[in-house]
Formats: structure tokens, C-alpha cells, sequence
């Protein structure tokens, strides 16, 4: 299915329209609420920026187009902090407002994992970025991921590290946390499939200050390429510098932080030549460019998937209630489950049984300092 960007513009609007006109929200003082948990403060601060703009640019369109059942969507912020206990905080204080029907979780698998038995107990829509496959298999039906999970990842760069760049020794490089053990075990998995198991498992803590042995450790492991999955593009920045540093200068297919744009600016020309998977690449369909367009000229840099897929969430999110026509939890998840062909910043949305609407990634590589967007593969198993 090719979209345009009028037809980017026009399901947005189609979708957003309500089915039944209600008087308007600045006539009745009231507003649908959308509740938002985002790293305001801490190691994540500058990508939560991104996040924010990008899920308040979407309640721009949102309300352009007529709002949610005829009222005007207001987004609530708490901050995370980027830690677990300051995400279940944030939650927390959103989950006691009543009013709030919906919310956007986190990036992070870590800090979605701390945070689901309260989203479970609340029972409300919580949409997520967090790609560890096992939050969308664990019986929490409120849970609704608007990115590829790592499934996907791991066999996305071992497909194209192996059959494309031609290489067999692999390096297998992540955080020890949720997100970096499950895209780790994705990875290997996925190379052990196409018979070339990985020469090197690492794990690192998140918020290292020196990568000197895991450099040494990959360099003496005789790879002749690396996987990585990075959860903070801090980490990932203190990394490419030191392994440039130690002289390694193997092939390297990322998880998607590193094509972020806070990881681009840490790292400079140690991630020259890198490769990536990106679930949001800007010239991977014609919506993917619309939403850039929109997002430079209003932020004035490029966008990455960190405000992509808050961009995406609030608008499928406003587009199942008014589909449901109604803030009913049960009736807005069976409206998001029932979602096809949407198009989206990140790609086109079909949502499954276990609330995953994203299926597939693009491969894009860093040329000096410029994404580019090589292919996108898809997998329908």
C-alpha cells in the first residue's frame, strides 16, 4: 500500500473526526485528557524533550481537526526522572487523576516493566515504546507498543550484518537491563538461525564511565563485526569514542539509539559508517516525510524516534476514542486493536491481538554524520 502525504493528512483527519458532534470544550470549560510519563530530569532529559514536542505536536493536529468527541485534548506531564521508581511515581500521580483516559508510557522496556503492575491494576490504555517482545506477551491488555518490538530488531541486524555485509563473527555487545538482555537474546538467536552463532556476548551496566574492557574483550574476541543494544544514548556515545580510540573499526549494526539524535551529537565521526536499525526513518514512506517536514519546522532539527512514536501514540490514541466514541477503557482498547493500515510517522500501524502495531524495520546507515535510508524489512510471522 503506497501513501501520499495527503493521505497522511487526510487519516489523520478522518480518523480524528468524531462520530458525533458534542459542544465544544471551550463552551463547557472542559478538556479530554492525555496523561504523559517523560524523562524531564535525568540522564534521558534531552530525549525527553524530543518525546514531548513530538506527542505535543500531535495534540496540535488532534485538536486542528476537531479534537476528541468534539472537545480539545490537553496533554498532562510527569516527570520520570529516568528511573524506575520515578516512573512508577510519575504514574502514579497521573493514574490519580480521573479525568486522564489514556497515557503514553516510556521509551525504556526497564522502566515500562517497573511501571506495569500499576497499569494493570488501573486498567486504562497506556501506550509504549518499549521494544523487549515480553511486554506485549505477559497478559497485560493495556499495554499498546507503537514501535517494532526487538524480535524484529535482533533478526533485522543479523539478516543484514550477515547476508548483506557479508559477515560471519559477531560481536553481541548490550545493557544488562530488561531492554538490552531481551534485544541481546534476539540477536543471538537470530545469528545461531543463519548458522553464525556470535563469537562474544557482553553485557555492560547502564551509565558507564569507561568502556576500556568491554572495548579490549570485543577486540581480542577476533569479531569481524558488532551488534549492539545501547538503552542510553550517553552509554553509547562514551562507547563509540573509546572503541574508535582502541582502534577497532569492525562493522556496527546498532539497535535504534543509535541513530538517535543526542547519540549522533555525543559520538560525532566515531559513528561515521555505522549502521542501524531505525523504526523511524524520514524517507521511509511518504508520512514518515510529512512528519519530518512538520517537526523541522517547528523544532528546527531533524526528528529521530524519539518524538516519533509519541507523535504516532497520541494521534491513534485520539483516533480509537473517537472511533469508540467514548472514553471507556474497554471500548478505546478495542478500538486501538482494530486499527489497520494506519499511516504513521513510524510506519503503518496494524495492531495485533497483543497490542504490537509495528512489524518491521529500516536499515539505515550514518554517513558522516547524515541517515540515510537504505530499505525497509518486514516480517509477517
Amino acid at each position: 500500500m503506497k501513501l501520499t502525504r495527503r493521505d497522511f493528512a487526510a487519516g489523520i483527519v478522518a480518523g480524528l473526526a468524531a462520530p458525533h458532534v458534542i459542544t465544544s470544550a471551550r463552551a463547557q470549560g472542559a478538556t479530554i485528557k492525555i496523561g504523559m510519563c517523560a524523562p524531564v530530569t535525568g540522564p534521558a532529559a534531552e530525549s525527553g524533550r524530543y518525546a514531548i514536542q513530538g506527542a505535543k505536536l500531535a495534540l496540535e493536529a488532534v485538536n486542528k481537526a476537531g479534537g476528541i468527541l468534539g472537545k480539545q485534548a490537553e496533554l498532562i506531564i510527569e516527570d520520570d526522572q529516568t528511573t524506575n521508581p520515578g516512573i512508577v511515581l510519575a504514574f502514579s500521580k497521573l493514574a490519580s487523576q480521573s479525568d486522564i483516559v489514556g497515557f503514553l508510557g516510556s521509551i525504556r522496556s526497564t522502566q515500562v516493566h517497573a511501571m506495569a503492575p500499576d497499569v494493570l491494576k488501573l486498567g486504562k490504555p497506556v501506550m509504549i515504546g518499549g521494544t523487549d517482545p515480553n511486554l506485549t506477551h505477559m497478559g497485560n491488555q493495556w499495554l499498546f507498543r507503537f514501535r517494532p518490538n526487538d524480535s524484529y530488531s535482533g533478526r533485522v541486524i543479523a539478516e543484514y550484518g550477515v547476508n548483506t555485509l557479508g559477515k560471519k563473527k559477531w560481536a553481541v555487545l548490550h545493557s544488562t537491563d530488561a531492554f538490552g538482555t531481551a534485544g541481546g537474546k534476539a540477536l543471538t538467536a537470530a545469528l545461531e538461525k543463519l548458522g553464525c552463532p556470535s563469537v562474544l556476548d557482553q553485557g555492560y551496566a547502564n551509565q558507564s564511565q569507561d568502556f576500556t574492557p568491554v572495548v579490549l574483550a570485543i577486540k581480542q574476541s577476533g569479531a569481524d563485526i558488532l551488534g549492539s543494544y545501547f538503552t542510553f544514548e550517553n552509554d553509547l556515545g562514551i562507547f563509540a569514542r573509546q572503541l574508535r580510540q582502541l582502534g577497532v573499526n569492525i562493522p556496527w549494526v546498532g539497535s535504534p539509539s543509535i541513530v538517535n539524535i543526542t547519540a549522533l551529537k555525543l559520538a560525532g565521526p566515531a559513528l561515521y559508517n555505522t549502521y542501524g536499525v531505525a523504526d523511524y526513518a524520514e524517507d521511509s514512506s511518504e508520512a514518515s516525510k510529512a512528519f519530518g517536514k512538520l517537526y523541522r519546522d517547528a523544532v528546527k532539527v531533524a526528528p529521530d524516534n524519539q518524538s516519533s512514536w509519541p507523535y504516532d501514540a497520541v494521534t491513534v490514541l485520539a483516533a480509537a476514542i473517537n472511533k469508540a466514541g467514548s472514553t471507556d477503557p474497554a471500548k478505546i482498547r478495542e478500538a486501538i486493536l482494530l486499527i489497520k493500515k494506519f499511516p504513521g510517522a513510524e510506519g503503518e500501524y496494524n495492531f495485533d491481538q497483543n497490542g504490537d502495531g509495528l512489524h518491521g524495520y529500516n536499515i539505515v546507515k550514518n554517513d558522516k554524520g547524515k541517515i540515510v535510508f537504505d530499505k525497509h524489512i518486514e516480517f509477517n510471522d
